[in-house]
């Protein structure tokens, strides 16, 4: 029985990637694509992580031929209890892009003071 919690466990935290690893590949020739699937419009989101794409989950699917499969793609949402990542994730991965949701979401990214920007 554990040994099946523990390779249940092992899948699902496989699904995460935290912000250390993307900030430290960060910059011009980043593997990462940070996209931003938060249904919401700009003025209510009003901040996003620096340097993310606004592609709402619910327009993910339409907007796959944009994407370079070459590229890591990095989902988040407002919160890591939602459910918007894990649907953006579930479609990137079906569609065999190379892609992870974000560990601690938008609020774990806020929280610790990562580079932010605001959306106008």
């Amino acid at each position: 029985m554990n040994d099946k919690k523990i390779e249940f466990l092992e899948t699902y935290l496989s699904l995460y990637i935290g912000h250390q690893e993307v900030l430290e590949d960060a910059g011009a020739d980043s593997p990462y694509v940070i996209i931003d699937v938060r249904n919401a419009p700009n003025q209510v989101k009003k901040e996003q992580i620096k340097g993310a794409k606004a592609i709402a989950a619910k327009d993910l699917a339409s907007s796959l031929d944009k994407l370079d499969k070459d590229k890591i793609y990095v989902v988040y949402d407002w919160t890591a209890g939602t459910t918007l990542g894990k649907q953006a994730l579930l479609i990137l991965l079906t569609n065999g892009f190379k892609a992870y949701e974000l560990s601690c979401a938008l609020e774990g990214w806020k929280g610790m003071n990562l580079p932010m920007e605001e959306i106008k």
